[in-house]
């Protein structure tokens, strides 16, 4: 599986079938800081990852409106 990550970027390739919650697991990551992307739709922690997917994690950034 190749995994891009962003903030910092940088592209890791890792063994599936995986979850999402174990492969952030393998990578360090704490999952409420992060969405996982794979054919361009958010994968929620339960779902499996095959070794062949291609997966996107990047930071969730919150902010609001400003309202005038």
């Amino acid at each position: 599986m190749e995994v891009h990550q962003r903030n910092p970027t940088k592209v890791t390739t890792m063994k599936g079938p995986v979850s999402v919650v174990g492969l952030l697991g393998r990578l360090g990551v704490n999952r409420e800081s992060v969405l996982v992307i794979r054919d361009g739709e958010i994968v929620p922690g339960d779902a499996m990852l095959a070794d062949d997917a291609v997966v996107e994690i990047r930071p969730v950034i919150s902010g609001g409106a400003v309202s005038s």
